[in-house]
């Protein structure tokens, strides 16, 4: 897989809307989940894109520290349903954990991951802070990555 980490305003006109159909097709449609993805944070993360043959198959929103939480954050993190299944997720949580540490100059890193993620996440290093709760009338619960 390829990476391309970007800014908002580095982004093409076809690279974000490739990235907000990949986001609508899994959060909005698959997810069956009416939500605000456009919550005014985009403008301010690092968008990692990963490209299998210049299609895009997986994406995550880098967090500066302050944004969503005091720590850097990773959200938004998907993989195209016709992608799954090749581990595309671990390498892209592995790149964008690097990418974290590299730009935010932190060795904590913050998901809010959806309940059901929640053992991808702690095998990428994540524990589990906290009781769950309901975001989007969805379980999630919050996790956090300490570089020692």
């Amino acid at each position: 897989m390829e990476f391309r980490l970007k800014t908002f305003d580095q982004l093409s006109t076809n690279e974000l809307y490739d990235l907000m159909q990949l986001r609508a097709e899994v959060f909005v449609v698959e997810q069956t989940c009416a939500y605000q993805d456009l919550d005014g944070k985009d403008k301010q993360a690092l968008h990692l894109c990963g490209y299998v043959n210049h299609e895009l198959v997986s994406y995550a929103r880098l967090l500066a520290p302050g944004i969503s939480y005091k720590e850097c954050a990773i959200g938004r993190v998907v993989v195209s349903p016709k992608h799954r299944g090749r581990s595309f997720g671990i390498e892209l949580m592995k790149h964008a954990k690097e990418e974290c540490l590299k730009n935010f100059k932190t060795n904590v890193i913050i998901v809010s991951a959806q309940k059901y993620l929640e053992k991808f996440y702690t095998d990428l290093g994540f524990v589990t802070e906290g009781e769950g709760y309901l975001e989007d009338d969805i379980p999630h619960v919050k996790m956090r990555f300490i570089l020692a």
